[in-house]
């Protein structure tokens, strides 16, 4: 059984079991499978002019095209990034001084999933995990804004949640006792409104000597990237080597993000985003796709609604495959957890005006775990507003955030130009 998408073994690359690849690939070429060409054609371009250079087809250039698609460009760099990871897994192995021993260092991270690997890899600073969804909101400052949060993220008990919240927001404040901390991000929206949730916070309050930033925008593997928690512990001890220095330029970013994130008109957000944020090079990108959450222009559906019923436009399907489909192939900035596309999607049940239908389900071992097991299927309703004939708000669906906007019928009608990559009132 091959490894789950979401381990690190599909980034452990080996390069001798790479170069079999390569040999079955070619071999394939020569025998004339389609496919084996489709993927010469896409790797290296071969095929020019309508032209066949099928006959020239080598080993070398299979290597090339099996490089490529490990999002490496091409052999020799495959041959030195495992070199690489060899030697950074057997000094990892073998113990030794830990990496971070030259200064009393915290790790923060937005959540636990590399916390054990960054022991493994050899680091042994304490490690603060800082959560919150920002993505999804709310984020409102001042009196009462962390209560609005706890009882938000609170699954029954608002007040356990206030006070985890106020425990973080503590130790968040405590940092600033550490020489030095290193906040480690990928590009997703998740991960880049934590960071400028941080950097906005050191920003204003006292902070370490040294703030440093590990934000990773790919890593070489047989599947998409989607995240630190995919990667090994010699990737990670890797990436300590990428490290850059949040100065004034990215406090001063930072901060302005998140000013702007947490204001109920959108329009400075997607202004930041627009001027393409150098000095975080990650994050404009994240911010266009986090705005993309507020209602469309021209249908009133965020963008993962719009995925999601594009897709059971097409067949349906249950919400534990949707959910897979919208992370691996259609979202093109994955980054939200199950539980938030679940709620994304399930909003689009409005008693009286669904977009789409739920029967049971089961999964492959003949199990029922609604809703993930349910099987949904678009509604009339939902093809008419896919097809822009009928606006979503127009039905009046639960209210939700987006950052500091709040979308809800009695709420600014704020929507998203993806043309004019800007927000405006309807």
């Amino acid at each position: 059984m091959s490894p789950a998408p979401f381990t690190f073994p599909h980034f452990r690359l080996d390069a001798e079991h790479e170069d079999e690849r390569a040999r079955a690939l070619l071999d394939a070429v020569h025998a004339g499978d389609p496919a084996a060409r489709a993927r010469f054609e896409r790797g290296r371009a071969i095929l020019r002019d309508g032209v066949d250079a099928g006959a020239t087809w080598t080993l070398d250039e299979a290597r090339n095209v099996i490089a490529r698609e490990l999002r490496l460009d091409d052999w020799a760099t495959l041959e030195r990034h495992v070199a690489h990871l060899s030697a950074a897994r057997a000094a990892a192995e073998s113990g030794g001084r830990p990496l971070d021993a030259d200064a009393r260092t915290l790790h923060v991270r937005c959540g636990s999933d590399i916390r054990d690997r960054l022991r493994e890899a050899g680091f042994h600073g304490d490690f603060y995990e800082h959560s919150y969804p920002y993505l999804i909101g709310p984020v409102r400052e001042g009196p009462g804004a962390l209560e609005e949060r706890a009882g938000f993220v609170s699954s029954g008990d608002a007040d356990v949640a206030l006070r985890a919240l106020q425990r973080a927001e503590d130790v968040l404040l405590a940092s600033a006792t550490y020489d030095r901390v290193i906040v480690w991000s990928e590009f997703d929206c998740y991960d880049q409104l934590v960071l400028v949730r941080l950097l906005g916070h050191y920003a204003t309050h006292p902070r370490p000597g040294i703030i440093e930033l590990v934000n990773c925008g790919d890593y070489p593997g047989s599947v998409r990237f989607l995240g630190l928690g995919q990667l090994p512990p010699e990737a990670l001890r890797l990436l300590w080597d990428t490290r850059e220095l949040a100065g004034p330029a990215q406090l001063v970013l930072g901060h302005g993000a998140w000013r702007a994130l947490v204001n109920a008109d959108p329009r400075p957000l997607a202004a930041i985003a627009r001027g393409g944020t150098p000095a975080l090079p990650l994050l404009a990108p994240a911010l266009l796709r986090h705005l993309r959450e507020l209602p469309s222009m021209a249908n009133g559906l965020s963008l993962t609604q719009q995925l999601a019923l594009e897709l059971l436009a097409e067949a349906p399907r249950s919400l534990e495959v949707l959910f897979a489909q919208l992370t691996w192939e259609r979202d093109p900035m994955p980054g939200q957890g199950d539980l938030q596309v679940r709620d994304r999607v399930l909003a689009m049940e409005i008693p009286g005006a669904a977009l789409l239908s739920r029967t049971p389900g089961t999964d492959r071992e003949r199990r029922a775990r609604p809703p993930w097991t349910d099987v949904l299927a678009i509604t009339d309703l939902g093809r008419r507003v896919l097809a822009g004939d009928v606006d979503f708000h127009s039905l009046r669906p639960s209210p939700r955030w987006v950052g500091g906007v709040r979308v809800a019928p009695d709420a600014p009608d704020w929507r998203w130009d993806e043309t004019r990559r800007d927000a405006r009132l309807r």
